[in-house]
């Protein structure tokens, strides 16, 4: 299959780090992007499951063949058309952005892959994807999938404050990082507001959508802050510097974990990469999307992004730039003393 590489006895699938993504539209360069960020800094094996229209899979597969070998062979890919297994196709695909509703069909269609981690377009990943698939070893028994809050304040948060379907917990949950062990979703008897019994993640979807789909916003996310309202023991969250969105620090800092151990995972939702409301975000955007691959990550990405910063202070994101860089910082330290260690041992030999 198209960019497929394996080189071991054990099958790749068990050897790799999931990642899947659903890219509809003008979201071709703005995955390219969050594949770049993840290919960077992620130590273990990648497998990309990228889902998108049939008009964008020879654009993908030029602009990943067109990367340096160096970083081609961290990692394998396919590319898959985009499929509803049940209900009414055009209706998911009208469902919120185009295609987003593609993310609730996963575990059907990926029958081989046990763990997966899902996001959306617009992240990016300061630090290795090995640290958010740690976190798959935290589950407890019954835990299935793990995603941040949807805010951290309920009364400035959106669910809180609007929402008229059912969410989990005080804030709901952001779907747009997901981490989700795909084996324990597909086996699943899973509590619902429609039939007394449980239903599988399959026999849910549809009837849940007819269901809420007149009181629902957010598409896709709503349905799964319903799912998890009454299925709370299958969720695992993690804190917001995993899901580090503008809403994190546009109205002052208020996330404590990004404060402390900086952002994890940026999440440029509200099309911040591409406007100059928050100039932070796409001050990050552009360094990773201009870095030159087989460059000097500190020349080219991390001093870039020091000097881009100078010019957001004005802004209530710019004035913690600490929050933004401390990640970034501590993983190219991490890259370059596993390089100087190679290097030392392969020359120790002579």
């Amino acid at each position: 299959k198209p960019g497929e590489q394996k080189h071991s006895k054990e099958p790749s699938s068990l050897q790799c780090m999931h990642l899947a993504v659903v890219a509809c539209g003008d979201r071709l360069e703005e995955t390219l992007i969050m594949l770049k960020s993840a290919v960077l800094f992620s130590n273990r094996r990648l497998c990309f499951h990228i889902f998108s229209e049939d008009s964008l899979k020879p654009e993908f597969e030029k602009k990943l063949q067109e990367w340096p070998s160096s970083y081609t062979k961290k990692f394998e890919y396919n590319i898959y058309p985009i499929t509803f297994s049940v209900g009414n196709a055009q209706e998911w695909k009208k469902l919120f952005k185009p295609c987003a509703a593609q993310r609730l069909f996963l575990p059907v269609i990926l029958k081989d892959v046990d763990s997966l981690l899902y996001v959306d377009t617009d992240v990016l990943f300061l630090r290795p994807i090995d640290d958010i698939w740690h976190i798959l070893k935290e589950f407890n028994s019954t835990q299935l999938a793990a995603m941040a809050p949807e805010h951290e304040i309920p009364k400035i948060g959106w669910y809180s404050r609007f929402a008229r379907h059912p969410y989990y917990g005080t804030t709901g949950v952001n779907s747009g990082v997901m981490l989700m062990n795909l084996t324990r979703i597909r086996s699943t008897q899973f509590k619902n507001s429609m039939i007394p019994g449980g239903l599988t993640w399959e026999e849910m979807l549809y009837p849940l959508y007819q269901k809420y789909k007149n009181y629902i916003t957010w598409g896709d996310q709503d349905l799964l802050n319903i799912i998890f309202y009454f299925n709370p023991e299958c969720l695992y969250v993690f804190p917001c510097q995993w899901n580090y969105r503008p809403d994190h620090c546009m109205y002052g800092s208020n996330c404590k974990g990004a404060e402390e151990e900086g952002v994890s995972i940026l999440h440029g939702n509200r099309g911040v990469y591409h406007d100059d409301k928050q100039p932070t975000f796409k001050a990050l955007y552009e360094v990773i999307r201009d870095f030159p691959f087989e460059d000097n990550l500190f020349q080219s990405l991390y001093y870039p992004l020091q000097s881009k910063f100078l010019d957001t202070v004005h802004t209530l994101c710019g004035r913690i730039p600490q929050v933004f860089l401390k990640q970034i910082e501590k993983t190219m330290k991490k890259v370059y003393e596993n390089r100087v260690i190679v290097y030392l041992g392969a020359n120790h030999r002579y």
